[in-house]
């Protein structure tokens, strides 16, 4: 079994191998959420990388 995200309360976590897999699945969850007038607030966002090369700091 393969996670895609953790939904919490008040957050969410999107996981995926690759960097091109993380903007689309970024871009699907933005779409959905001004679709019911919620935004992604980029201050209080983060990246976090495990296991990776950091191709892009």
């Amino acid at each position: 079994m393969q996670l895609d995200d953790l939904d919490f309360t008040d957050d969410l976590a999107l996981l995926s191998q690759t960097q091109q897999q993380m903007q689309e699945k970024t871009i699907s969850v933005a779409a959905a959420s001004a679709a019911v007038g919620l935004n992604i607030h980029k201050a209080k966002s983060k990246i976090f990388r495990y296991n990776t090369a950091c191709t892009n700091p």
